[in-house]
C-alpha cells in the first residue's frame, strides 16, 4: 500500500509544515479548527480511515475502538504518552499503535528546572508584585526564596526525562536522588551522580524537591496520594510535568493551603484543563497550561516522527515507534 493511497485523519491542528508534508504524502483529512473532536467525530474517523493521528486529548477506549472500521490499521499518536489509548484492545483488533518518544525530553526537562526555580525563588509572586502598584522597591527582607544549590532533589521516574532533569540538577548543584520501577545500571547512576531509593516513602520524606516524571498507568494513579504527600517535609516543594493523575490534586491543594507543603509547580492537572479553583488562588503554586513540550522545534519533530511511522507502515514494514505491551 502506498502512502498516497492511505486515508489518514488528523484530530487536531498540527504545525503548518507538518500538515503540508502530510498533504504531499497521504490522502489526509486535516482538522479545520483546533477544537478536540467529539466522540462521534472520532468514531466516524475511525470507521473510514486507514490511519488515525490522535493527540493526548483524544481518549480512545474500548468502546470507541469497537466502532472502528476494518480499514483502521494504525493509530499514530502525536505524543509520547499513550495512556489516552487502550493499546491492549487496539492490538486485539489488529490495530497497531505508534507514538513519538524521545522528541520532547530536553524541552520538558527545561520546564522542570524552570518550575523548580520558579517555586523555590517565588518568581510568580515577584512578577505579580512588580506588575502591581504595591511594590515599594528593594528591601533586604523582601521576596526571600530559597537557594537550590545543595537541595536534595527526588526524581520519581528515571526514564529519558528524569535523567535529563538529573543532568540539569547536577549543573545547578543539587543532590540527585531517584525512585524508579527498575534501578539504573551502575555506570548510569555514576554518570548522573544519582542515589537510588528502593522505598518511595523513604525518599519522599527526605527530599527538598520532588519531581514527578513517571507515566500515568493504573499503578501510578494517585501514587502521590494524601498519605504520601503528608510524608513530605513542610518546606519541600513538588513539581509535576508528567500526568496530573499521578497526584491527588485535592489533597495537594488542601496541604498547600495549610502550608503543610511549601509550594508546587504544575504543568499538568488531574482533570485536564478543569483545575481545582482553590488551587488557582494559591500564591505558593505555579500553574502552567501543559506547555512542557511546547517548543516549535519539538512539535515539528513530533510530526516528523508521526509521518515516518505512517510511511514505514505504508511500505509494509513495522513502524519504528510501535508501542508494545512490554513498554506499558
Amino acid at each position: 500500500m502506498s502512502g498516497k493511497q492511505l486515508s489518514v485523519v488528523v484530530t487536531r491542528r498540527l504545525p503548518e509544515v507538518v500538515e503540508a508534508r502530510m498533504k504531499e504524502l497521504f490522502d489526509v483529512t486535516l482538522r479545520e479548527d483546533d477544537t478536540p473532536m467529539t466522540t462521534d467525530e472520532l468514531a466516524d474517523a475511525m470507521a473510514n480511515a486507514d490511519v488515525l493521528v490522535p493527540t493526548i486529548t483524544d481518549h480512545i477506549d474500548s468502546k470507541l475502538l469497537a466502532r472502528a472500521g476494518d480499514r483502521l490499521k494504525l493509530i499514530a499518536n502525536y505524543g509520547a504518552g499513550v495512556d489516552n489509548i487502550d493499546v491492549a484492545t487496539a492490538r486485539e483488533r489488529g490495530i497497531h499503535v505508534s507514538n513519538t518518544p524521545g522528541v520532547t525530553t530536553e524541552d520538558t526537562a527545561d520546564v522542570v528546572m524552570a518550575l523548580i526555580l520558579g517555586v523555590t525563588r517565588r518568581l510568580a509572586e515577584g512578577l505579580r508584585l512588580a506588575q502591581s502598584s504595591d511594590w515599594q522597591g528593594w528591601s533586604p527582607t523582601a521576596m526571600m526564596g530559597g537557594r537550590i544549590r545543595g537541595r536534595r532533589l527526588g526524581i520519581l521516574g528515571m526514564g529519558r526525562i528524569g535523567q535529563a532533569v538529573a543532568r540539569r540538577a547536577n549543573a545547578f548543584g543539587m543532590e540527585v536522588n531517584y525512585h524508579n520501577r527498575k534501578r539504573l545500571r551502575p555506570e548510569v547512576e555514576e554518570a548522573l551522580e544519582a542515589t537510588y531509593w528502593e522505598s518511595l516513602d523513604q525518599m519522599v520524606a527526605h527530599m527538598d524537591v520532588i519531581s514527578i516524571n513517571c507515566p500515568h498507568t493504573p499503578s501510578t494513579f494517585h501514587l502521590m496520594n494524601a498519605r504520601r504527600l503528608k510524608l513530605m517535609k513542610p518546606d519541600a516543594v513538588i513539581i509535576n510535568t508528567s500526568r496530573g493523575e499521578v497526584i491527588d490534586e485535592n489533597a495537594l491543594t488542601r496541604m498547600l493551603r495549610a502550608d503543610e507543603i511549601a509550594g508546587a509547580g504544575l504543568d499538568v492537572f488531574e482533570h485536564g484543563n478543569e483545575i481545582n479553583p482553590r488551587l488557582k488562588q494559591l500564591p505558593n503554586a505555579i500553574l502552567l497550561p501543559h506547555m512542557g513540550s511546547a517548543t516549535v522545534e519539538g512539535r515539528i519533530e513530533m510530526g516528523e516522527k508521526v509521518i515516518l511511522n505512517i510511511q514505514t507502515f505504508a511500505d509494509g514494514h513495522r513502524p519504528p515507534d510501535l508501542v508494545v505491551p512490554a513498554m506499558l
